[in-house]
This record gives C-alpha cells, sequence and structure tokens, in this order.
C-alpha cells in the first residue's frame, strides 16, 4: 500500500514539473527542429534534388533513455505529424509520459478506493485515452479553422498574382494578413523555400501537415499548372469557387442530418446512462453484473456489441462531401 501511493506522488510530482516545459519553453529550438523536419520529409520522397543534410536529429524527448526507445519506432513520426497538427509544441516523449502518469495516477487512485484491480485497470485505460482524445479534439478544431479561412486564403493569393506579384511574395502577403492557422502554415511554407527548399517540396509539406482534399487540390493544381502553364489567377479562382460551393454543399448535409446524429448520440449514450441511473435506483440489481463471473463476460460482451454499434452508426451519419 505504500509502495503504491509513494509511487502516485512520485509520478504526480513528475507531471506538475513537466508542465511549465510543455508550452513556452525552447522555442528557437523547436523552430529550428521544425525547419530541420521539413527539409528531411522533402528528402524521405526521394527527391535527389534537395542535396541537404540534416546536422542533428530532432530531440523526441528531454529524457535521453526514452528519446532513444523512441528512435527506433517507426510510430513516432505519425504522433509527431498528430501532435503539430494539433498545434502542440509537444515532444512526443513527453506526450507519451503525460498518458503514462494519467493512467498509472487513475488506476492507482480507483485500486485504493474501491479495492478492486478489474474496475482499476478499466478507469486506468479510460484515463490514457484522455490525453489522446484531447488532442483529437483540438487537432480537429484547428482542421476546420483552417477549412473556414482557406478560400481566403486562395483568393488573396489570386489577388497578389493579379497584381503582378511572385507567387512566393503572395505566400508571405497569406502568412501576415489571415488568422491562424491558415497564416502559421503558409509562413512555414514561405520559410521553408526561402530557406532553398524547392517550391514544390514546400507545397508536399503543406500538404503533410494540414491532411484536407481542399489543400491537396490546391497543391495538386499549382504543381501542374507550374509544369504546363496556364492562368494561374484563374485557375485559383475556380478553385476557392469550388471550395465554396462545397462548404455550400456539406452545410445542407448537416441540416439534413441533424436529427439522424442526435439520434446517433442518444442512442450512443443511452446505454451507459442506464446502468449508472438503475446503479443509484437499486444498487442489489445492477451489483448481479459485476459479482457474478457471468455478468461480467456480458459487461465485456455489451461493452464491445456498443462500441461496434457506436462506430457504424458514426460513420452512418457523417457524411463526407
Amino acid at each position: 500500500m505504500a509502495f503504491l501511493l509513494a509511487t502516485l506522488v512520485f509520478f504526480t510530482v513528475v507531471a506538475a514539473c513537466s508542465l511549465p516545459f510543455l508550452t513556452g519553453s525552447g522555442r528557437k529550438q523547436q523552430e529550428v527542429a521544425r525547419r530541420l523536419a521539413a527539409i528531411e520529409s522533402a528528402r524521405k520522397r526521394g527527391h535527389d534534388s534537395v542535396d541537404l543534410q540534416l546536422t542533428r536529429d530532432e530531440l523526441l524527448s528531454s529524457v535521453p533513455a526514452l528519446h532513444r526507445l523512441l528512435m527506433r519506432w517507426p510510430g513516432v513520426a505519425v504522433l509527431r505529424r498528430f501532435l503539430g497538427q494539433a498545434g502542440l509544441q509537444l515532444r512526443p516523449g513527453k506526450f507519451l509520459l503525460i498518458i503514462g502518469v494519467a493512467a498509472l495516477g487513475t488506476y492507482v487512485a480507483v485500486q485504493q478506493f474501491y479495492r478492486t484491480s478489474l474496475w482499476a485497470g478499466v478507469a486506468g485505460l479510460a484515463a490514457g485515452f484522455v490525453p489522446l482524445g484531447v488532442v483529437s479534439f483540438l487537432r480537429r478544431r484547428r482542421l476546420r479553422q483552417f477549412e473556414r479561412h482557406f478560400p481566403e486564403a486562395i483568393d488573396l493569393l489570386g489577388r497578389a498574382v493579379r497584381a503582378g506579384h511572385a507567387f512566393s511574395t503572395g505566400l508571405e502577403m497569406i502568412g501576415t494578413e489571415l488568422p491562424e492557422p491558415v497564416s502559421g502554415e503558409f509562413r512555414t511554407a514561405f520559410e521553408e523555400q526561402n530557406l532553398g527548399l524547392p517550391l514544390r517540396e514546400a507545397l508536399l509539406n503543406l500538404t503533410e501537415r494540414v491532411p484536407l482534399i481542399d489543400v491537396r487540390f490546391f497543391v495538386t493544381a499549382l504543381i501542374v499548372q507550374k509544369d504546363t502553364g496556364g492562368n494561374l489567377a484563374e485557375i485559383l479562382d475556380n478553385l476557392s469557387a469550388t471550395i465554396r460551393e462545397r462548404f455550400k454543399i456539406l452545410g445542407e448535409v448537416r441540416v439534413r442530418t441533424a436529427q439522424g446524429r442526435l439520434t446517433a448520440a442518444i442512442l450512443i449514450g443511452l446505454p451507459p446512462f442506464m446502468l449508472f441511473l438503475l446503479n443509484s435506483v437499486n444498487p442489489a440489481y445492477v451489483h448481479l453484473l459485476f459479482d457474478d463471473p457471468w455478468g461480467i463476460y456480458i459487461l465485456g460482451t455489451a461493452g464491445a456489441l456498443q462500441a461496434i454499434g457506436s462506430v457504424i452508426l458514426w460513420k452512418i451519419v457523417h457524411i463526407e462531401v
């Protein structure tokens, strides 16, 4: 018991000491690391024209042992890109430590109060997914904000080209005149090509940082126009009009599927709510599910079926346009 309490106190102190370093620390190192990562991303695509060598690897964690371990993990690049798309200046190592602290701390706390390893494990697993859910929510919100202002960026770029400015100057104007996150992403693309990265690679890096279908259309149109020629301003105007029309159709789809989405939310939330309600009204009736061995199997099967049904319902009511 004393060991569990000491473990909980230790990880709580570690989490508290790590909070000041999650944001705002080492901003210059993060900027340099981000630019180096962009050059490395272009090099991995196999373009020999990018003859640049990285002087050092990006630090994945301030803990040397964890950094070496993450260097061997193939999925660290996906995790780093996932955090960057959420707009978080957070190293993958710190994020994994936050998940571990949340899961272990919740497990120890539930174990202390309820004296059951099963529910402590379930609670710890659920707490471990909370940071992932928060980052996923921030990522989705940031991408929606980008998508909302993206047609304005294309219009501004088209006006800059019509006025006789260079394409790179239009990117710089977007980075200074439009709100975040559009300005930050285009400013990054401008800085990459300004530091010597080919424009094609800078635009492809933009599609990796912002995984939206509209951005892919935008970059594909620019690459095709650069290879074959054409009126760039007219291409940008047509692309902006297409994106705005898609938004209009998406709004109509959301209005027509509002009832279905509400029904899906009610059906997804009804079983756990009823379990909680029955446990509050008649605990003896519900505790049979937790005390009897067959009750545990029934709860597990019901939870798995509920998860599968929730995914299917959510896919049905969310229509991609």
